[in-house]
């Protein structure tokens, strides 16, 4: 049987977390290739379908950004948010923007006064620089993306590459894991998120790169037109990703997948007709079949104490009293400090040093709402505002996208838990802003763009 480029690259990158777990400093090597290779590809490819190669190589990018982080595989540690800024800076230059991207602009311009808050109050101590740089280098990523996507035409197949694109380097990512932690119950001994399932990374960016997994095996298997071998494929790297991001003991990734799944599975399901309907019906039982398995093994292989995480219990099976493991308290803290200083908020990167200086805790804020709200005042919310009404206008004039809920879910519910330590908020927000067009064949355009 001859192989398709999609399992060749499939088995590529399973061999690539192979080698990077055997010698780390591969890793490196494959950030600087890759990256050399996106952009000879964006900068030489045919003029028409510059668009195309500049959504195909920010997903990438997106997608292998936690894989390389937790190998020290970039040159600094925000460099993939670079690259998704770069790419689609040369988007830019190449194809203009749309003059209603404009609102864009004047988010990123929001954001500046707050800079020179920061130059004028941070401690001798800080480093100004890499404060603005950690903390706005996530909302620029996405204000630059988002200027390119406004308006842009792809077409439905375009945008199922782009899904692919963030998946390849999850593979590597997902098999490195399983060699990281081949005895998950030596390592796995309470109810806290774990950071030797998690790689040795941060388990809550491992969890949310691993629900874009989760997501896009979902998505491919309920629309799969493919042979049985593809769609078995599909549910295997499903259940993979799923097992690992369980483990990981961090809810927050695995939730917002699960959301992702249900919006984009409900409004497939009224765009549709009765006989792809009732193959959506017959997937879902082996959707749910391979989830329950995921949950039975996941279970058993933490000895329980993964049912114990997601009933808020600690290792004792005691109810925790607090299900946002300090969250909460993160967030009021910021909301007082805008109440404090509401007009241009305390500067970038303050949150975490004041925070320090007032109650002895080093924590950095989980949640991107509140830290631009603290951080960037009345200019803050009406930057917030921005991004959370865009969105939405556009899409009461183009209903086109049928990804559009789960990706603006994404954003929303991966800010409010991890803030934008990575770039995929950033870009997959971005995303909600394109408009996609399907050929007659395919996921039914006209009902497509009536309904949602």
């Amino acid at each position: 049987m001859k192989l398709s480029l999609y399992y060749k690259l499939l088995i590529f990158h399973a061999l690539l977390g192979m080698a990077v777990f055997l010698y780390r400093p591969l890793a490196l090597v494959y950030f600087l290739l890759s990256t050399a290779f996106m952009g000879y590809m964006i900068l030489m490819g045919a003029k028409k379908n510059k668009v195309f190669y500049v959504l195909l190589a920010c997903a990438y990018v997106v997608g292998s950004e936690v894989f390389l982080r937790m190998n020290g595989g970039t040159v600094f540690y925000e460099a993939s948010k670079y690259l998704v800024i770069l790419f689609t800076g040369l988007g830019i230059l190449f194809k203009g923007f749309s003059n209603k991207a404009l609102v864009y602009v004047i988010f990123i311009l929001l954001l500046i006064p707050s800079i020179y808050v920061a130059m004028a109050t941070l401690g001798f101590e800080s480093d100004i620089r890499r404060a603005v740089a950690f903390n706005l280098s996530g909302p620029v990523c996405l204000g630059v993306s988002a200027i390119f996507c406004y308006g842009r035409t792809i077409n439905f197949k375009q945008l199922k590459a782009i899904l692919v694109a963030f998946l390849l380097p999850l593979v590597s990512m997902v098999v490195y894991l399983f060699l990281y932690t081949p005895n998950l119950q030596e390592v796995i001994t309470s109810t806290e998120s774990n950071f030797e399932a998690s790689g040795g990374f941060g388990p809550n960016q491992v969890a949310t790169v691993l629900g874009i997994g989760i997501f896009v095996a979902a998505s491919k298997f309920f629309m799969s037109k493919e042979l049985l071998f593809d769609r078995l494929i599909d549910l295997l790297l499903l259940g993979l990703f799923s097992f690992r991001a369980l483990v990981t003991f961090s809810r927050g990734g695995v939730l917002t997948a699960i959301a992702m799944i249900l919006f984009f599975l409900g409004l497939y399901y009224l765009n549709v007709n009765f006989k792809t309907k009732l193959k959506i019906k017959f997937s879902v039982l082996a959707f749910l079949l391979v989830v329950g398995l995921v949950w039975l093994v996941s279970s058993v292989q933490t000895r329980g104490f993964l049912d114990m995480r997601y009933a808020n219990q600690d290792a004792a099976g005691r109810e925790k009293e607090e299900v946002t493991t300090g969250r909460v308290d993160l967030l009021a803290y910021e909301f007082g400090e805008f109440m404090e200083n509401p007009f241009l908020g305390i500067g970038v990167g303050k949150v975490k040093e004041v925070r320090l200086d007032e109650t002895g805790v080093e924590a950095a804020s989980h949640n991107e709402m509140s830290r631009i709200v603290a951080e960037h005042g009345l200019l803050g919310i009406i930057a917030f505002l921005i991004l959370l009404l865009t969105p939405l206008v556009f899409r009461l004039r183009n209903k086109s996208n049928l990804f559009f809920y789960s990706f603006y879910l994404f954003w929303f519910l991966t800010i409010n838990h991890s803030a934008m330590r990575i770039a995929a908020p950033a870009f997959i927000y971005a995303l909600c802003l394109l408009n996609i067009t399907y050929e007659k064949t395919t996921v039914h355009r006209q009902s497509v763009v009536g309904k949602g």
